[in-house]
């Protein structure tokens, strides 16, 4: 949503804002490792080009990269997200299963559109958890988005016990099948729909996320080489991923805070490449590596670390909680609205 749309001021200083950041990350990464059992690992923040490591979003986005004199001219990019590094970590690790990492990861997205709740730097806690076999399912999924959202419900807690704001977000979180929204708002679109279910639950998991929709189109773009939306389910559905989302009452408007899912294994991986039209990836080290069986079977994602703190110290823009870059005209636009950026 625009800020212009906002009637907005600040429910904390920015002395307690940076406070209460700090609280927020600090007490959310211990809850979040010890929920799910992660150990923490230092990410990196660039990786070798070419080995199909970085990832490719939606897979038009460009990294940031250079050439590095050191390494006699060797490409270098600088991360746009860890979804396949933690999985090949995890193996390098020899992580157990039932057991995973997290980090602190720092990424640029030099092709993001900036607005309120999207900037070019981005920050996440990034998780990877070593599955059992029998595990890779969508009832073993929901179980960890239930550990996920309780903890946020927890930070949730401690912020309005600590600065006396209003906690809005409900109980329990509400499932749909991405097919299930399409069902219930076929004239709607797939923001609209959002917005609707957000709205009407305060808190939803949408699965199945990436394969394509009656109408051809998928719910929103996915990655074709980390997160699985291409499985048949018991339930005749598709898909072993989906997005957590919350109503803002800031925005007045749905607002993602993670995204995750059960990892691909060789045989969701090939279908995936072939779906987006991509089969050439195959050839890459790291494509290669998970076709023959050499990375771990996993369940990972992102959550946001700016996108939590903006949501729970009720913020209107994402540049009240973390130092980027931002055109004039926005800078002007949010002091017209009383918005502070760093």
């Amino acid at each position: 949503m625009e800020t212009k749309e906002l009637t907005y001021q600040s429910k904390l200083s920015q002395h307690q804002t940076e406070k209460a950041i700090e609280q927020i990350k600090d007490f959310f990464s211990k809850n979040l490792a010890a929920s799910l059992r992660l150990r923490r690992v230092t990410a990196p923040v660039i990786v070798q080009a070419g080995l199909g490591i970085n990832d490719d979003l939606n897979g038009i986005e460009k990294p940031v990269s250079f050439s590095a004199k050191s390494l006699d001219g060797q490409k270098i990019e600088i991360v746009q997200s860890l979804a396949k590094w933690k999985r090949l970590t995890l193996h390098t690790l020899k992580i157990e299963a039932g057991m995973g990492i997290y980090t602190d990861m720092n990424a640029l997205r030099p092709d993001e559109h900036t607005d309120s709740t999207h900037s070019i730097y981005v920050d996440q806690w990034d998780w990877e958890k070593r599955l059992f076999p029998e595990q890779r399912n969508a009832d073993f999924l929901r179980d960890t988005v239930r550990k996920i959202y309780q903890e946020i419900k927890k930070t949730e807690f401690m912020i309005s016990e600590e600065f006396h704001i209003e906690t809005v977000l409900p109980e329990e979180i509400t499932f749909f099948h991405s097919e299930d929204l399409a069902t219930l708002y076929p004239t709607l679109t797939i923001k609209q729909r959002e917005k609707e279910v957000c709205k009407k639950y305060g808190a939803v998991f949408i699965e199945g996320i990436g394969y394509p929709l009656l109408d051809g189109k998928p719910h929103d773009g996915r990655a074709p080489d980390y997160d699985d939306w291409s499985t048949l389910r018991e339930d005749g559905k598709r898909g072993l991923n989906g997005d957590i989302l919350v109503w803002n009452p800031v925005l007045k408007d749905a607002f993602e805070l993670s995204s995750m899912g059960i990892r691909v294994n060789p045989k969701s991986m090939i279908a995936q490449l072939d779906i987006r039209d991509c089969a050439s990836r195959k050839e890459l080290w790291f494509h290669q590596q998970l076709i023959n069986e050499i990375f771990p079977d996993s369940i990972g994602g992102g959550i946001g670390q700016s996108r939590l703190c903006m949501f729970l110290l009720r913020k209107a823009h994402i540049g009240e909680v973390q130092s980027s870059v931002w055109s004039q005209d926005m800078i002007d636009d949010c002091l017209q609205k009383g918005i502070s950026l760093f």
